[in-house]
């Protein structure tokens, strides 16, 4: 079983991070395979809404706009499960999740139960460091984005600094539990 873990924080050594080394962990724990992406390293641009509003994700579902998001689309869709964590940003998923999501959503959430991700297990994390606020608008956005690409919810874990340590466990065993789930299946 392949689960793609995308972060999206600038800080390699953070909160967020830890959380994706902990559902690394967790899914090799499982025996899963594990292949992950920090947003904030590629180029991945804000959809432009082209053309009539849609583009080529419409009808074609790849995006026209050229820069990483394709190959990262592209490979992503050969995994079984996916778990995306991202700093909590003024109660959002941070910059480059965003427009990591919102393309991927035009190209796959106009597939219905076509979608390359239909009923695929989701673990969305919202890691908050600072203030520790935002996390639950945050996995509300994340949730959304799931439903709309017809994946499925398998667990919204929201994570601050002062719960860091169990919720580190947490995340470990989701995505052991999930990758458990897609060998039984």
């Amino acid at each position: 079983m392949k689960v793609f873990i995308f972060s999206s924080s600038p800080n390699d050594d953070g909160l967020t991070a830890a959380c994706a080394f902990a559902a690394t962990e967790g899914v090799k724990q499982a025996g899963g395979e594990v292949e992950t992406a920090n947003l904030n390293h590629l180029k991945i641009g804000m959809c432009q809404a082209c053309d009539n509003g849609w583009g080529t994700c419409r009808e074609e579902h790849i995006c026209q706009t050229e820069d990483d998001f394709q190959a990262l689309h592209a490979r992503s869709l050969h995994a079984d499960a996916y778990i995306l964590v991202t700093p909590v940003y003024w109660g959002e998923m941070s910059e480059s999740a965003k427009a990591f999501t919102d393309r991927l959503r035009r190209c796959e959430a106009t597939l219905n139960e076509e979608s390359r991700l239909f009923r695929k297990p989701v673990i969305a994390v919202a890691a908050a460091g600072g203030s520790g606020g935002g996390m639950i608008t945050c996995l509300a956005s994340m949730e959304r984005w799931i439903e709309h690409v017809r994946a499925r919810k398998f667990d919204l874990i929201p994570v601050n600094r002062w719960s860091r340590e169990y919720k580190l466990v947490t995340i470990r065993a989701a995505a052991e539990a999930m990758v458990k789930e897609l060998k039984e299946a």
